[in-house]
């Protein structure tokens, strides 16, 4: 039995292991007064920026978090950023204290972490 190209190409993609590239974890909760000050601030230029598109967003309820991502440690506070990896924490933010604090810290994440991130 002759199997065509595209076949065979696409059985070995779904039997390769998954790699995702970095992700920035948004970790809020409803009522969160710090997590819509972020939103009021950040969001909206976050995708446009090159943090945003070496980390994407992902947003996940504190009440709900993902199985796929192995945290540190729980999160408990929010807003929590955490910056993952293949479904691994590299580290995080914990709170939201303006627009230019945390650009500041993001950029150290990212950078501590460069050799990490794909």
């Amino acid at each position: 039995m002759k199997l065509a190209l595209p076949a065979v190409m696409g059985v070995i993609l779904m039997l390769a292991p998954a790699v995702r590239a970095a992700e920035l974890v948004m970790v809020e909760q409803a009522g969160c007064h710090w997590c819509a000050r972020w939103d009021d601030e950040i969001s909206h230029i976050y995708p446009k920026t090159d943090e945003g598109r070496t980390a994407p967003l992902r947003r996940v309820d504190l009440r709900d978090l993902p199985e796929e991502i192995r945290f540190t440690t729980q999160p408990v506070f929010t807003p929590t950023f955490v910056l993952v990896q293949d479904g691994q924490e590299l580290g995080r933010m914990e709170g939201y204290n303006g627009d230019e604090f945390f650009w500041f810290l993001l950029a150290r994440l990212i950078e501590d972490n460069a050799d990490r991130i794909e």
